[in-house]
């Protein structure tokens, strides 16, 4: 941003020591550090406050073409799958009720390890 360089440097410091004196430089620089500090704090929070108004307008947009695909998909397909697995039954309709696993009684024999000779 600014090019100062060594020589640029010693002459800005050089003029101020004269014009502000010795006695009073640093209530001066810490009265110019409080100010590049507040500086900062405004342009970080402007910033943010910018990033942040950026960020939802994006996110509405992007709500917008989600509905619109989403409402592109249920006209498409209105039953919740594809066409394919409508005809053919690979989906189970709503209404049907779930098939009951195929599983067999534990008796205690059965629980219990059969012991081997000695």
């Amino acid at each position: 941003m600014f090019d100062v360089g060594a020589s640029e440097l010693l002459m800005i410091a050089v003029v101020a020591i004269v014009v502000i004196g010795p006695k009073d430089m640093p209530g001066a620089l810490r009265q110019a550090g409080r100010w590049i500090g507040k500086a900062r704090k405004v342009s970080s929070h402007f910033r943010t406050g910018l990033d942040s108004m950026i960020r939802e307008a994006e996110m509405e947009d992007m709500e917008k073409k989600w509905k619109a695909q989403n409402e592109k998909v249920m006209a498409m397909h209105p039953n919740g799958g594809p066409p394919e697995a409508a005809q053919t039954g690979a989906y189970p309709s709503p209404q049907a009720p779930a098939p009951a696993p195929a599983t067999s009684p534990v008796t205690a024999e059965s629980a219990v390890p059969e012991k081997t000779g000695d």
